[in-house]
């Protein structure tokens, strides 16, 4: 039985190859009998004419690195393009770092850990950006004994 018309006409229908077009078996003889492009169109309404369907790409492994990269997962210097401050500007890694400190320093203050004068020293420094991080604070304040128990 030569259906090669009626697949050429279903692919016409379909706007997709030959090979994506599939007759049902046991309706062979009804799609014998399609001679236009109307009574394909029937048939196809009527599931003994199918479409492949097209082959897409997996999402899965898109979905499961998107998951880690929400909890901060892949971001390591591979990962990475561009400078540190393309990522931060120094601006703003400059407001990070000082707001730290000036809290901390604030706090130290507050609960008369240090006097006024050493808040104000201290306040200076960090503003000149003498200090690295909260910790570095708390090393000078150690080494330098500015601390009141």
């Amino acid at each position: 039985m030569k259906l090669k018309t009626q697949k050429k006409l279903a692919a016409g229908v379909f706007k997709t190859s030959r090979k994506k077009v599939v007759f049902d078996p046991e309706r062979l003889e009804d799609i014998k009998e399609a001679i236009t492009k109307t009574d394909i169109r029937g048939l196809i309404s009527d599931k003994a004419i199918k479409r492949i369907q097209k082959r897409g790409v997996s999402k899965v492994r898109v979905r499961k690195n998107k998951n880690q990269r929400k909890k901060g997962l892949r971001k390591g210097a591979s990962t990475r393009k561009g400078k540190k401050t393309a990522r931060i500007s120094k601006k703003e890694a400059w407001m990070k770092k000082i707001r730290i400190q000036r809290i901390f320093l604030r706090e130290l203050r507050d609960k008369k850990i240090i006097t006024n004068k050493t808040f104000s020293d201290l306040y200076l420094k960090a503003k000149g950006n003498f200090f690295r991080s909260k910790r570095h604070i708390k090393i000078y304040l150690d080494e330098h004994k500015l601390t009141k128990k």
